[in-house]
């Protein structure tokens, strides 16, 4: 191996490391750096500990301690050892030790000074994985603070090494140019109907057909489209093999490692073969164009999985496993234009993540802001500050933002803060092994089945053989043993459910319709769940993953949960809420009581002595909402109004108020429950309080309620009269008068409705003097025929207005 290209910078490396304490190096992919620089530094003089060489998957882990073991002629635990979430092999003779990120976490946590280890390697940084990047600036704060003597070297298959060197106070960026063999890019597409499991096995016939030799690498996005795929390119005489993060180590190796018969070998695989490790013998490769990445949504508060669109940085990625060791050639089921539309990178995980075990590491290392922290692209302030809430809500940091002595024994456990808390919490009810079982099945797909109900799903588990299930009751018997133990009696048949619901309780859910499609959940989310499911008929469900959209949510995994048990779980979130609505049927109030658990009810009936507060509130909403006319008005108020609008004054608009409701309306609510119950008369005076004593008189000038006439008589006008302010009035009253009558500032005449002496109507003007001056006779003519007691003169200007007939004008004058 001693002719990788990483070999012609090796030097180069070490004399930076003799020289300062960190360096990054750039080096392609195939350049050996994985398996050549961590043992280089072992025999460096100022490496006396161990060194630990960081790697962003198990799986690479694995594989790349197994190969660095081979080639010194040793087995893993030896020299070299590895240490993985489910599997580790380790020895006091270890000195090189390849171990995933999140372990490298909780090992600087729990020893910041990092005593015995002299280096450390994050290999493929430009992954930027969260865990990678909160282990770097943990390493460079222990190595400003307290070790200066640390070596730490990030290792970069691109070329953002500038950016790297920059955080590292300018660290010397040493490149290696690899060794290119030719590759070609083979653009075959894919029809869009088409589906992706279909058209890859189509791909993959295609090209062992056209290419002799070597064995082939295929790219698909998730678990179901592999064991499709699987399935359709069944007898194509080659051995065929699946690679994912779910499999056994046995069945990983075997996809890795030569063929033990000699016969070419398909190895159908996730992204998981994109980088860190180099799988002898392959030299086609068959790219999909997509990814399954998880994804962090905000708004919902879940992480899901989402199939998109490959990054270009990961389709080179994959193409380059072909030109490893020999020219290659790589098939890609898009069209060559299509490159140009994929993103440049995938986001660094920081900048789309739930940052809740961020801010929870944060706090445990003793800072309460991880801005103070040095960070390639910093954390987020909006999810930094959603993560702070929720961690409040599990009582894992006080409200000044500081570790409690709970939210440390979460920091402790390898688990996010929520799987951490539910396996704490159910260890005080006696349940920490089925709290641990649970948290495996949430973490690890498949064991079990692919059942939506992880109670069938733990049943069928536990009687499951095979190396990783019994891989994965290890992990769960570790997990359980981490926590103390309070007295219990097994949960019962909802065991799985109340642990579900200590790591979600806002997604404790209540179905909500009849056939069990759609829940309401504690945290005010919608979910959907198949109908066909056994779940379907339970009442209550405790939901542990979800997928899709905030407004309604596939679930995932869930269990029952009685609600009894959810009562008792978080009796202290209860509330009763009691609320008034507006009814405009009736123009009163619906009072109800409700007790809610979050967004869910549980109970609801007639508030029958609701708080009089609200009760007013109601009806002002309803007024607001409504419109004034809703109001009790009597003619006086709505004549006030009239003349009010007509006037010009602001104050008695609509508009007003409605804007003032909120000060002239509640006082009249009092012991009110409908607002036909309003005083009528009170409405009245709060119009007149509302406008003073200067616009009363203001008022009256401008709209005066009633006409005098030259009669003496008052007759009141009507302003919302069709055609403006109108008044009746006998014709025999406006004798004398010989200018019309106005109101306004505007001077507008007011619509005399003339009548006769037995009140029929027998003239309309807004002209008297010309009715004086023209119709008058006629009118008079007729008249005088039908009402001869009653004075009709022939120029009723200058005559003198009386209401009594011709002989009461005459006695009274005698």
């Amino acid at each position: 191996m001693s002719d990788l290209p990483i070999h012609d910078v090796l030097p180069d490396l070490l004399a930076a490391l003799r020289a300062g304490s960190n360096a990054v190096l750039v080096a392609p992919p195939g350049a050996g750096k994985t398996t050549a620089v961590a043992p280089a530094l072992l025999s460096e003089p100022w490496c006396s500990g161990q060194v630990l060489l960081l790697s962003p998957r198990r799986l690479a882990a694995r594989a790349a301690a197994e190969r660095i073991a081979e080639m010194m002629g040793e087995q893993p635990g030896g020299t070299v050892g590895y240490a993985t979430r489910m599997d580790s092999k380790v020895s006091a003779r270890t000195r090189l030790l390849v171990l995933t990120e999140g372990i490298f976490v909780r090992r600087i946590q729990d020893d910041p000074e990092l005593a015995g280890v002299s280096a450390v390697l994050f290999d493929e940084v430009h992954e930027r994985s969260l865990d990678s990047d909160f282990g770097l600036a943990l390493a460079l704060d222990a190595q400003e603070a307290l070790r200066p003597d640390l070596r730490i070297v990030p290792m970069s298959a691109t070329l953002d090494g500038a950016r790297f060197a920059a955080l590292l106070d300018g660290a010397p960026v040493i490149e290696s140019e690899g060794r290119i063999q030719p590759l070609e890019l083979r653009h075959i597409g894919r029809a869009a109907e088409q589906k992706i499991e279909d058209a890859t096995a189509a791909a993959i016939r295609r090209a062992l057909s056209e290419e002799a030799e070597g064995d082939l690498l295929a790219f698909l996005p998730g678990v179901r489209e592999i064991e499709r795929t699987a399935e359709r390119i069944e007898g194509v005489g080659v051995e065929v093999h699946m690679l994912h993060g779910s499999l056994d180590p046995g069945a990983q190796r075997a996809a890795i490692r030569p063929s033990r018969s000699g016969a070419r070998k398909v190895i159908l695989a996730t992204s998981i073969a994109e980088t860190s490790l180099t799988i002898d013998g392959v030299r086609i490769v068959v790219d999909s164009g997509l990814a399954r990445r998880p994804r962090y949504d905000r708004a919902a508060g879940v992480t899901r999985l989402v199939t998109e669109r490959a990054s270009q940085a990961s389709a080179t990625q994959r193409a380059g496993r072909a030109a490893r060791q020999r020219p290659g050639v790589a098939y890609r089921l898009w069209e060559a234009a299509a490159s140009a539309g994929m993103v440049p990178f995938d986001p660094p995980e920081i900048l789309e993540s739930d940052l809740s075990s961020l801010l929870l590491d944060c706090a445990l290392w003793g800072v309460s802001d991880p801005g103070a922290l040095r960070w390639l692209d910093p954390p987020p302030a909006a999810a930094v500050e959603e993560a702070r809430r929720r961690l409040t809500v599990l009582e894992a940091l006080d409200d000044d933002g500081r570790i409690t002595s709970h939210g440390k024994a979460l920091a402790s456990l390898p688990l996010s803060p929520r799987i951490a808390h539910m396996l704490v919490r159910a260890g005080e009810m006696g349940l920490a092994e089925v709290a641990a079982e649970v948290a495996v099945l949430l973490g690890e797909r498949g064991v079990g089945g692919q059942d939506n109900d992880l109670t069938l799903r733990r049943q069928r588990w536990r009687r499951e053989s095979g190396k990783r299930a019994e891989a994965a009751r290890g992990l769960a018997r570790r997990w359980a043993k981490l926590v103390k133990r309070g007295p219990g009696d097994g949960g019962g048949d909802h065991a799985v459910g109340l642990c579900l619901a200590l790591a979600f309780p806002d997604r404790v859910a209540k179905r909500r319709s009849a056939d069990g499609a759609d829940w309401a959940s504690v945290g005010g989310r919608g979910f959907r769940l198949d109908p066909l499911s056994p779940l379907a008929r339970e009442d209550w469900l405790a939901v542990g993953e979800v997928q899709g959209s905030a407004a309604g949510a596939r679930i995932l995994s869930a269990a029952p949960i009685g609600e009894g048990e959810v009562i008792a779980l978080f009796g202290a979130r209860i509330a009763e809420h009691r609320t008034v609505k507006f009814r405009a049927a009736n123009s009163g109030i619906e009072a109800l009581r409700e007790r809610r658990l979050g967004a869910v009810r549980l109970s609801s009936g007639s508030d029958d002595r609701p708080d009089p507060d609200a009760v007013a509130a109601a009806l002002v909403d309803g007024v607001r909402q409504g419109g004034i006319d809703l109001l009790p008005w009597s003619e006086a108020a709505q004549s006030l109004r009239m003349r009010g609008g007509f006037a010009g004054i602001e104050a008695l608009s609509d508009t007003a108020l409605l804007a003032t409701l909120d000060d002239w309306l509640p006082p009249l609510l009092t012991g009110k429950r409908r607002l036909s119950d309003i005083d009528r008369s009170q409405l009245s005076g709060v119009l007149e309080g509302l406008i003073g004593w200067d616009g009363k008189q203001q008022l009256d000038r401008l709209a005066p309620p009633d006409f005098r006439s030259p009669a003496g008589s008052s007759h009141a006008i009507d302003y919302a009269a069709e055609g403006g302010p109108r008044v009746e009035l006998r014709v025999q009253a406006l004798f004398g008068l010989a200018e019309h009558p106005m109101v306004g500032s505007q001077r507008i005449p007011l619509v005399l409705s003339l009548t006769s002496p037995a009140g029929r109507p027998i003239q309309t003007t807004r002209d008297l003097p010309g009715f004086w001056a023209g119709n008058w006779r006629d009118v008079a003519k007729e008249m005088r025929g039908r009402y001869p007691r009653h004075p009709w003169p022939d120029d009723p200007a200058a005559a003198s207005a009386t209401l009594r007939t011709k002989n009461a004008d005459a006695r009274r004058k005698s």
